[in-house]
């Protein structure tokens, strides 16, 4: 087993893998933003071979790390 193995996260077969497009209807933005993400590391991804995919739940945790909570 390589080094890189190891530290390699599973996806589960319960979150849909997204493409970018898909990514951006779901964050309401267009692919372009996504991409951005994407390149400049904001957001992981996941390469299936040299398509890229994005796990819902790291589009939910994006959106989860930029909520501002309400002052009531």
């Amino acid at each position: 087993m390589t080094a890189h193995r190891t530290t390699e996260r599973r996806h589960s077969s319960g979150d849909p893998l997204l493409t970018v497009a898909q990514a951006g209807e779901f964050l309401g933005t267009g692919e372009r933003f996504i991409r951005r993400l994407i390149t400049e590391r904001r957001i992981s991804y996941v390469k299936v071979g040299k398509y890229v995919r994005l796990e819902r739940a790291t589009l939910d945790a994006f959106v989860d790390a930029g909520r501002v909570p309400s002052q009531r």
